[in-house]
């Protein structure tokens, strides 16, 4: 049996119009976003132009900009100052937040020239296993252990500048000085009472370790004299003390603490102190360990500008 078949008469109208047709034209928010990308290109432009930044030679990316932006406009960035530090890792800046108030803006390189070391003090963290090698990967986790070493010595009494904020590579904290006039350090005073200055030292070397870190570079060069009190800083190689190598690092603070207080002339001991520090602390234990990649996530390196 032969089967016939007819063709169907065209549908009238061309092919598609039974689809209602699309509208690509403009919306609001097209508008939004291509202001909003204007405005971070000028803001990109005026802060690569600015004197301040000059001397960086590019060495902050467009994503690095974008976390300054994002910072700006959440308020923690009002306008920037002059450079407090520059080093091989970072820079650090006076800074004015919305309200006026004087902050310090650490702004770590990507390209850091010995982000190797910098993953020693990674590896062994339990906040950190598992993070990629490559040199992004590491910039940004240590801004992370910054910002989170900070807000834990704070809370564990230890004056530390007060963590303000922190987006991808960039850091913001209270500024330790006078605008113009950074506080010196242990180093450049002539310590009074050395022996109350040492167990101001300890205590705080106690209190650290209460809180279950190591500071792990500790000497007269990262403690400074700001208001009558001594401040620690440069706490982003602090490690927990779980890491592998964190009784290493204690007993060179030890050492190196007093070593100086030793020239100082005080009746100080390193071994003594490694004791005083260890047994009358109570250090936090492994469920206690915070995670400070959960404070911030990474943006991408094309992150959008908007909020």
């Amino acid at each position: 049996m032969t089967e016939e078949f007819e063709l169907v008469e065209d549908a009238e109208g061309a092919p598609g119009d039974e689809f209602e047709e699309i509208d690509v034209s403009d919306t609001e928010a097209d508008r939004i976003a291509r202001r909003r990308d204007r405005e971070f290109e000028q803001f990109r432009d005026r802060l690569k132009d600015a004197d301040q930044f000059k001397v960086l030679d590019g060495a902050f990316d467009d994503a690095t900009f974008a976390a300054i932006y994002k910072l700006v406009q959440d308020g923690y960035v009002g306008a920037f100052g002059g450079p407090i530090s520059t080093g091989k890792e970072a820079n650090v800046y006076e800074a004015l937040d919305d309200d006026g108030g004087d902050v310090a803006v650490k702004i770590y390189r990507i390209n850091a020239s010995n982000f190797q070391q910098m993953r020693e003090y990674l590896e062994g963290d339990p906040r950190f296993e598992g993070i990629r090698g490559d040199k992004k990967a590491v910039v940004l986790s240590w801004t992370q252990k910054e910002y989170s070493n900070l807000r834990r010595a704070a809370e564990a009494g230890v004056r530390v500048p007060e963590p303000v904020a922190v987006q991808r590579n960039v850091l913001v904290m209270e500024l330790i000085g006078q605008e113009g006039d950074a506080a010196p350090t242990l180093a450049d005073v002539d310590v009074e009472n050395p022996e109350t200055a040492f167990e101001v030292v300890r205590e705080y070397m106690r209190r650290l370790y209460d809180a279950g870190l190591v500071h792990g570079d500790l000497s007269e060069y990262n403690l400074v004299v700001y208001d009558g009190e001594l401040v620690v800083i440069d706490v982003g190689q602090a490690v927990t003390i779980h890491h592998n190598n964190h009784d290493e690092f204690l007993q060179r603070d030890c050492r190196n603490v007093a070593n100086f207080f030793e020239r100082q002339g005080a009746d100080v001991d390193a071994e003594a102190l490694y004791d005083y520090v260890v047994e009358n602390a109570n250090p936090r234990s492994d469920d206690d360990t915070d995670d400070p990649r959960t404070t911030v996530d990474e943006p991408a390196d094309t992150e959008s500008t908007d909020g």
